[in-house]
């Protein structure tokens, strides 16, 4: 049986819109942006089904890390604490994802391989479209294998951004 469970939501600017926070203390449940709340719900109904939240405020930690990562340092997010709560299989992806280092960008097949499952590049896909904590899971730095943009749940045009930001090499 699931036991109930409270998480605070918090709101912060970033320049590619507000970001909502799903908060469980200091470890980050979720990131999404605004306008993409049915998202945010589906994906935390996945995982915390009795999961009830309040309105808070973000903690400085995470307000702090968010603001330097925005400004410049792209190192600022590796070390915040995210409460993920997927399957074995998406929590292997999700700890790839935060291995790719700012700057680079790695497509479907090679997170793949790098997870010992070559031939498993549609369920790296599935994993990375289902990832709760975007930007510090950076499922943004997944393309195509030809270095184009593939889809993002926050939109090409954050995806876009987000990658400009960290100097990453991609085909638009």
């Amino acid at each position: 049986m699931t036991k109930d469970i409270t998480f605070t939501r918090a709101s912060v600017a970033s320049p590619i819109g507000p970001l909502t926070l799903v908060l469980d203390g200091t470890a980050l449940v979720a990131l999404d942006f605004e306008g993409y709340e049915a998202r945010l719900t589906r994906l935390l109904g996945r995982r915390f089904p009795k999961a009830r939240l309040i309105e808070g405020a973000v903690p400085e930690e995470i307000g702090a890390a968010l603001a330097a990562y925005f400004r410049g340092d792209h190192t600022a997010l590796d070390a915040l604490k995210v409460r993920l709560g997927g399957t074995p299989f998406q929590e292997r992806v999700w700890a790839a994802l935060r291995q790719i280092p700012p700057g680079e960008t790695r497509g479907y097949g090679a997170l793949a391989a790098t997870l010992g499952k070559p031939s498993a590049s549609r369920a790296v896909g599935l994993a990375n479209g289902s990832n709760p904590v975007a930007i510090v899971v950076p499922c943004h730095r997944v393309i195509g294998a030809n270095g184009a943009l593939t889809g993002y749940a926050g939109g090409l045009e954050r995806k876009t951004y987000l990658l400009r930001h960290e100097g990453a090499q991609f085909r638009a």
